[in-house]
């Protein structure tokens, strides 16, 4: 999958160089597909076990079955991907150091990461019960839907530690453009997930708890994979990493710098959802489990583009690291295209294949229904989501985070203020509306700040705006 100047899977103490770090001028097309395409694959693997999750807990016996997993899952989007600066920014960094050829500064770049990562696992931990019982009370849902959730929680947060710092490991590999290692890897979690959730709900009997401590059965065995990965593809031929190093008061506080602005921004991100959730909850079990059906969609639609946003932090970063303005052009110009190729495809599946999936999803007639009533939306969802996503990879992979948590911050009050004047005269017709709103204005607030991006790669590298 190599080859042609783009290096998809180093070996252990292989040199990088600007050919394997940077593509060339010839065949951007091929050269964007191959890296993005094992990255889509790795990211749909996600999804897949969400569906999962859903359709078990679907068929348990009841709409609060469903709605306790929903409400779950919010909780850990908030908990964990609330930390997501920990994968998004290793990538930045370990890509411009990639695309640098700084070996002694990707080694410590991920160390740093897998140090913080650890440490807020482990806070995590401390502080799990008073978290689980204010978290899900502010997000509301009848009292059956709560004690499901609950359970959900409780049985999954016991792998914070090592559900986060799986997100340095995939950071990493993307960063360094890995992706057929870092598809392993995914693979790897999520079967080992599906697997367990089978074997413990139906097997053991273990209901609702069940399915969260199958993900973190996964989560912790995913670590053991990732610490191998690491291990393996380690820089060889560097001095021994000093804790002098880890520890450099600039590269700390180019970590603190990036992590606040990605944390802020997804903070922006997940409280929308949470707000989507608590607006669906208000209107019933049966609306608040067809919105999280639905979400599936949105989810998997999210995932799929998202390995192009992926691509597109791998290659704007190392083109920054390069300081070569072309291939950053080449990277968004590409990219984008692709990704525009792919919101067609998943809109046209939504539409014609959509009743179909929400069938195989719950036996509930009632939440199928409802989903159902609700269907365009969702099938409308990625031709207004891709251009935020796609310039969100552009973003993170440059490292200028603080024009995106500025931007995530103006899309977060649009949203707001959507849902404010459509859900009264609206309904769930106008809570759907309103998201479709936040999702276009993620796009829209990102466009004109790109050309900053690239008049700043001749000059030196900064986290923050010029």
């Amino acid at each position: 999958m190599g080859g042609r100047g783009i290096t998809l899977g180093l070996r252990a103490g292989t040199q990088l160089s600007g050919a394997q770090a940077l593509p060339k001028e010839h065949g951007w097309h091929r050269r964007v597909l191959t890296l993005a395409f094992p990255i889509v694959l790795a990211n749909l693997t996600q999804p897949i076990l969400g569906a999962v999750d859903t359709a078990v807990a679907g068929h348990l016996g009841s709409a609060a079955d469903l709605g306790g997993v929903a409400l779950g899952g919010l909780f850990f989007n908030f908990v964990f991907w609330g930390f997501g600066f920990l994968r998004m920014g290793t990538t930045g960094l370990v890509a411009q150091a990639y695309g640098a050829h700084d070996h002694a500064a990707l080694r410590a770049n991920v160390v740093r990461a897998l140090l913080l990562a650890f440490a807020i696992g482990a806070a995590i931990l401390l502080i799990q019960s008073p978290l689980i019982h204010y978290a899900l009370d502010a997000i509301g849902g009848s009292a059956e839907v709560q004690r499901n959730a609950v359970a959900y929680c409780r049985a999954r947060i016991g792998s914070a530690p090592f559900a986060l710092a799986n997100y340095v490991v995939l950071g990493y590999l993307l960063g360094t453009q890995r992706v057929r290692i870092a598809l392993a890897s995914q693979i790897f979690i999520n079967v080992t997930n599906i697997v367990a959730v089978f074997a413990y709900v139906y097997g053991f009997g273990w209901g609702i708890g069940g399915i969260g401590a199958a993900t973190a059965t996964a989560d912790a065995l995913g670590f053991v994979f990732g610490a191998a990965v690491l291990w393996h593809t380690r820089p060889r031929g560097l001095e021994p990493l000093k804790l002098r190093t880890v520890l450099e008061p600039a590269a700390l506080k180019r970590l603190v710098v990036l992590n606040r602005d990605i944390f802020l921004r997804t903070m922006c991100l997940l409280g929308s959802f949470g707000w989507f959730a608590h607006l669906g909850a208000k209107q019933g079990d049966a609306i608040l489990a067809a919105n999280a059906l639905l979400l599936n969609f949105q989810t998997f639609m999210a995932y799929g583009l998202d390995g192009f946003a992926h691509a597109a932090e791998a290659l704007v970063g190392a083109a920054i690291g390069a300081r070569d303005r072309h291939a950053f052009r080449q990277a968004v110009r590409i990219n984008l295209f692709w990704a525009a190729m792919g919101a067609l495809g998943f809109s046209a599946v939504y539409w014609l294949c959509g009743s179909w999936i929400i069938d195989r999803l719950t036996d509930q007639d009632v939440v199928r229904a409802a989903a159902a009533r609700f269907l365009p939306w969702a099938a409308l969802s990625p031709l207004v989501s891709v251009w935020g996503f796609l310039l969100d990879g552009v973003f993170i992979g440059a490292t200028r985070t603080r024009e995106l948590m500025r931007a995530m911050a103006i899309s977060l009050a649009v949203f707001l203020l959507a849902s404010w004047a459509l859900v009264g005269p609206l309904g769930n017709h106008g809570l759907w509306i309103a998201l479709l709103v936040f999702m276009a204005a993620r796009g829209a607030t990102l466009t004109p700040m790109l050309p900053r991006i690239s008049g700043a790669i001749d000059g030196p590298l900064s986290t923050q705006p010029r």
